[in-house]
């Protein structure tokens, strides 16, 4: 089961499903973050400076141009989860591609925030066109998919922008088919070597025919 009781919980309401299995990350994947991020810090005077791969650090003060600390850059991420239906939108092809899989798969949303932030983000994703189980997590994302999988040896593969959340799954589910895809190409093009047995896409286009044929279907 999943390390997080709630997520386990969240998890075991589910229904049986004997088809192949599509999980999905939800910042970045199915919904950009990066990008609303930006506008978000913007309105309340800050800049997120992407010169490395990592939003703690490089969240400045406009007018003194200093660095705020982690604590505050992560406060602002908690802040903007609150808010985050005013700012977020689907990646060009994701609500079709992911419909497409759907007609032969079983498609579960699984993002790591905090638990109090998912009816929300259900409301976010139905509004945009993702009708699909949503799962929160707030730790790491390998037992929980290895309990969405269940008992059936059922193909699985997961789409992720983090490569510890990929590894995480690589390591609790040996047979997944991992997709490393993320929205922001500029921060994209700042990420450290992926570790080997990942697939980077480079968009939902591109992921299209190498999910299903991962999935067999």
């Amino acid at each position: 089961m999943s390390d997080d009781p709630e997520t386990a919980r969240q998890i075991a309401e589910l229904a049986k499903d004997e088809r192949p299995l599509l999980v999905l990350d939800v910042d970045e994947v199915v919904l950009e973050f990066v990008q609303p991020f930006i506008g978000f810090l913007r309105s309340h005077g800050l800049d997120l400076k992407t010169d490395s791969f990592r939003l703690h650090g490089n969240v400045f003060d406009r007018d003194r141009n200093e660095a705020l600390d982690d604590a505050r850059v992560s406060t602002l991420i908690e802040d903007f989860f609150f808010v985050q239906a005013d700012w977020q939108i689907a990646p060009a092809g994701a609500v079709e591609t992911v419909a497409s899989i759907a007609e032969k798969a079983e498609i579960v949303m699984l993002t790591a925030m905090p638990h109090q932030h998912r009816a929300t983000r259900r409301m976010l994703l139905d509004r945009l066109g993702f009708p699909y189980p949503l799962v929160t997590t707030e730790t790491a994302k390998g037992p929980a998919i290895r309990q969405l999988r269940g008992e059936h040896p059922r193909p699985v593969a997961f789409v992720d922008d983090i490569a510890r959340n990929l590894v995480s799954v690589r390591e609790a589910v040996a047979d997944a088919h991992l997709f490393h895809l993320m929205a922001h190409k500029g921060l994209r093009a700042l990420m450290p070597p992926l570790p080997d047995g990942i697939t980077v896409v480079d968009d939902w286009h591109d992921a299209a025919p190498k999910i299903a044929a991962a999935l067999g279907i």
